[in-house]
């Protein structure tokens, strides 16, 4: 059977079905349900596989459905609302295929909400949910519990929800020692910490903002309160000897480390603790005896791990570690044993693996070779580009100290002319389609030498695809000089590969001052910064299309655009296939078909057995290159296109009492010019007989500056205030405000007469009314009354009242856009043609002073649907010539649904419109695409 695609179920439900595999890996069928919890065996030796079910994950589901479907029965109210927070999403719209009306832009993964869920669970549920189930420990004082996520499926999201739900339960229930606002996070690199910077409440970028991970202002402004520190696992090291004599191991007192390590931290006690790629923490038994090659296996560094957890353990003797959090994709631990499954990590809560997380298409879909024109491998008749290293010719080239001019093995070099023939054609694609970025062929290969080989292969050009000989573009990575930049550590320097570096930089293209601060680092923080932007826009390394390393670079490493990846080393296990493959997984885009799956993305993968991967056998279509992605922002320079809006809770019903007028009954009131002088003339006077001579005028028109009409307004509705005071019951300063307006009403109706033309002219009117004030107010303070009238209130948010384009953070996307002159925010997003032809008339239509798609806006008008509160997210923010602000939705199609948007947009309209302090405001709805100007036309 050929699978069109690999990905059959929606990445924010529960999976629904999997893909059954024959005992090779080759994908078979389609099965109904979920795939059961399990870790897979491989030997690629005997080309056989095994699958070992995860018995306790696989009870913890079922209970936790339960306790889900039950509405998560126990927990706290805090807690409550956070999951109700989570939960929801919004709409999904067939049209635009996107999400519309939750709280975020993308709803979270299933398999993050149930990390979080699990680990919840574990800590609130009622007894009754957990009976029967227990989650053995490391052997260690304090609690590990570990989520199994697999590389791309969202873990520094699942991190920053722990952080959430921890600290504000902790800052509501103080005394509940299940929470802690203190959190120490460990990294087991520089290049994760720096990635991780984002679970900092204060930092720009940061994750609790981008994905609105708390349900109101108050409680984001709780989360700034968290105490988070985040340090690489090297802080964990004791002190190094400062000297040669014989000193007890351990001078360093446990307090003196404690705090050492944390900081400002270790003013806290009973804190939790958050392990990323927690494979990297272990705690080796005293029985049990490991080597060296065993953990070079799982990619282990034996003193890393053991000294990590010792750490841990020291801490926890002064500060008490109340529980551990663990993430990784590959939970094992070296045991000294044949059998890898030995070393599973026994508190495993949760799993959704990589075959999860292809299905669900969070990561690219890998294809391997599974056939060739070629003799095959002579003991599995597999394809011998299946697994290179295995060939015996390859085997023993690689495996002996060679110099980097030495040729590869022939078989290796047909495997790249294939492979960099396919690469090729992809970046050729990719420049089609408008990408600026290449995409990224990675090698994996078996010791130093292999790498200076394929580098000399490459860059003398000896591969048969010219395309590959780009020296300034193809990055050997130097293992050790990486593990020391991950550690923070110096190196000495090696001349030759400095100079390859800095070659790289110099041709890299990014800005001059930044090329200019990077060359004059030192050689493994230059090859950090390269190996760590591999595929950004502007970073070092944008330009690099060739990437060669022995390790399988630090975690953390997320270059999204590794399109094709060789493995030239041994991999005898299934768990060493993924973490190699989990380096190229990473998507480009997140673009969705009609049913709200993600389209397929893939990596080619030569020389890595892989037990789950795209067949496709009778040819298969190659895939379309993923679309370049766009930077949407506020563009500098157009604060006069700003777009404000008022951020509103809710709407409430209230009695208020009004002042008002009943016109009819107002009799008109003259003001007689005979009766105001607005000019005299004077002359010196003798004996009382002025000298004519010297006669000069004061001329009030002339003194405009101190007969401001508003200024005249507030005057006279102070003086009305004055009369009219204590007649009246209400809040005072409401009263004055309704009293400035029926000042203003008065002088522009026709209620108000001057007989004579000439002083018709608006300044002559003007000062009339000033000298005739006191009379004007009094005839006017004859017809005011007094009203319970009922009013919508609008609600503010207490923290964020007022909304703005300008307040709207950059993001990218790969949809169709273009341009704009008249919006703050550019370029315009379509997600249909209509969006288009909205963008173009107020582009151009003269009513139109400035717009805005409300798209990462966070503009939202509540309504309830069904009994729940939902967000309606209009489409357009237009600010009309006159001075109104225009809601403008698009639509193709009405529904009771959209009939209670539209409900809920109306009475926002007028509560804000009542509450006068936000300008005018109107909201349509165009079901046509002719009516747009119409609409537009109408509303000024």
């Amino acid at each position: 059977m050929t699978a069109e695609s690999l990905i059959i179920n929606s990445p924010y439900d529960v999976p629904s079905q999997h893909w059954s595999q024959d005992a090779s890996g080759k994908v078979a069928n389609t099965v109904t349900g979920r795939r059961p919890a399990a870790y897979e065996i491989y030997d690629t030796r005997n080309n056989t596989r095994r699958v070992e079910p995860l018995e306790t994950v696989n009870k913890i589901r079922e209970r936790l459905d339960q306790w889900r479907a039950d509405r998560w029965p126990g927990v706290t109210s805090v807690t409550r609302e956070l999951l109700q927070h989570w939960h929801a999403r919004g709409d999904w719209e067939v049209d635009s295929r996107s999400w519309q009306g939750g709280p975020r832009q993308y709803p979270f993964y299933f398999c993050q909400l149930e990390a979080i869920e699990s680990l919840i669970w574990w800590l609130e549920a009622p007894d009754a949910y957990k009976q029967g189930i227990a989650l053995p420990g490391d052997g260690g004082p304090w609690e590990r519990i570990c989520n199994k996520m697999a590389t791309g499926s969202g873990k520094t999201t699942v991190m920053a929800l722990i952080i959430t739900w921890q600290v504000l339960n902790a800052l509501q229930y103080p005394k509940d020692k299940r929470y802690s606002l203190a959190v120490f996070i460990v990294a087991p690199g520089l290049t994760v910490k720096s990635r991780l910077q984002v679970l900092y409440p204060g930092d720009p970028k940061n994750v609790y903002d981008e994905f609105v991970l708390c349900p109101n202002e108050a409680m984001r402004q709780k989360l700034n309160r968290a105490e988070i520190l985040i340090e690489n696992w090297h802080t964990l090291m004791p002190l190094k000897e400062t000297t040669r004599s014989v000193v007890k191991k351990g001078a360093e007192s446990d307090e003196a480390f404690t705090r050492r390590v944390l900081g400002k931290l270790s003013q806290h006690k009973d804190i939790i603790v958050i392990n990323d790629e927690a494979h990297h923490a272990y705690r080796q038994r005293a029985e049990v005896k490991v080597k060296k090659k065993d953990a070079d296996e799982l990619g282990i560094d034996l003193e890393e791990a053991t000294r990590w957890i010792e750490g841990l353990d020291r801490i926890h003797k002064t500060r008490r570690i109340r529980r551990c959090y663990d993430l990784t994709a590959t939970p094992f631990a070296p045991t000294g044993k044949t059998n890898t499954e030995k070393g599973l990590y026994e508190w495993i809560i949760s799993d959704f693996g990589l075959n999860d997380a292809i299905e669900a298409g969070l990561v690219k879909t890998p294809r391997i070779v599974i056939r060739d024109d070629a003799l095959a491998n002579a003991k599995t008749y597999a394809s011998k580009l299946y697994h290179l290293y295995r060939e015996p010719e390859v085997q023993e080239d690689l495996n002996r100290k060679a110099e980097p001019h030495e040729s590869l093995p022939d078989l290796v070099q047909k495997a790249y002319t294939l492979l960099a023939y396919d690469w090729r054609e992809t970046k050729n694609e990719w420049e089609r389609g408008g990408h600026t970025i290449p995409p990224v062929m990675l090698t994996v290969g078996n010791r130093t030498e292999t790498a200076s080989r394929i580098e000399h292969f490459f860059n003398s050009d000896d591969c048969l695809i010219k395309e590959t000989h780009q020296p300034n573009a193809t990055l050997r990575v130097d293992s050790k000089v990486l593990e020391k930049a991950e550690r923070g550590e110096s190196v000495t320097k090696d001349k030759d590969y400095a100079e390859r570096l800095s070659d790289i930089i110099q041709s890299s293209g990014m800005p001059t001052d930044k090329m200019e601060e990077l060359l004059g680092e030192k050689q493994e923080v230059q090859l950090r910064a390269l190996v760590d932007t591999v595929g950004k826009r502007g970073q070092p390394g944008q330009k690099l299309q060739n990437v060669i390393s022995v390790a399988m670079l630090s975690e953390g490493w997320d270059a999204a655009n590794v399109t094709h990846i060789m493995g030239l080393r041994a991999f005898t296990s299934q768990l060493l296939c993924e973490q190699v493959i989990g380096r190229g997984l990473r998507r480009v885009a997140h673009d969705m078909d009609e049913h709200g799956r993600f389209l397929p993305e893939y990596v080619n993968v030569f020389g890595v057995p892989l037990s789950i991967f795209q067949d496709v056998e009778g040819g298969g279509t190659p895939p379309p290159p993923p679309k370049p992605s766009v930077r949407v922002e506020v563009e500098p320079g157009r604060n006069h296109l700003e777009i404000r809006w008022p951020n509103i809770e809710r709407i409430q019903e209230v009695l208020k009492p009004e002042l008002t007028m009943d016109w009819n009954k107002v009799p008109h009131y003259s003001l007689d010019p005979a009766q105001t002088p607005l000019n005299a003339e004077i002359a010196p006077s003798l004996t009382g007989f002025p000298n004519l001579a010297q006669v000069s005028e004061i001329d009030l028109e002339k003194a405009l500056d101190d007969f401001r009409l508003q200024h005249l307004i507030f005057k006279a509705a102070r003086k009305l205030f004055l009369q009219a005071a204590t007649t009246f019951e209400g809040d005072k300063q409401y009263l004055a405000v309704q009293l400035i307006r029926i000042v203003e009403q008065f002088l522009e109706s026709d209620k108000l007469e001057i007989p004579s033309l000439w002083h018709q002219d608006p300044v002559r009117r003007r000062l009339l009314f000033a000298l005739n004030m006191d009379a004007v107010v009094g005839h006017v303070n004859q017809y005011v009354n007094l009203q319970n009238v009922q009013r919508m209130e609008p609600l503010f948010n207490e923290h964020q009242p007022i909304g703005s384009t300008a307040y709207m953070r950059a993001w990218l996307t790969t949809k169709p856009c273009q341009p704009t002159v008249r919006s703050q925010i550019s370029p315009v997003v379509y997600d249909s043609t209509w969006e288009k032809l909205v963008a173009d008339v107020c582009e151009k239509d003269s009513n139109v002073v400035a717009w805005a798609k409300n798209d990462h806006l966070d503009f939202k008008i509540r309504y309830i649907w069904r009994g729940s509160s939902r967000n309606f997210v209009p489409d357009y923010l237009i600010r009309l010539s006159n001075g109104k602000h225009l809601i403008l939705e698009v639509k193709g199609q009405d529904s009771d649904q959209n009939k209670a948007k539209r409900n809920a947009a109306d009475l926002w309209v007028k509560a804000v419109n009542d509450h006068g302090g936000f300008g005018s405001w109107c909201f349509d709805t165009a079901f046509e695409p002719a009516q747009i100007k119409d609409l537009l036309n109408r509303h000024t």
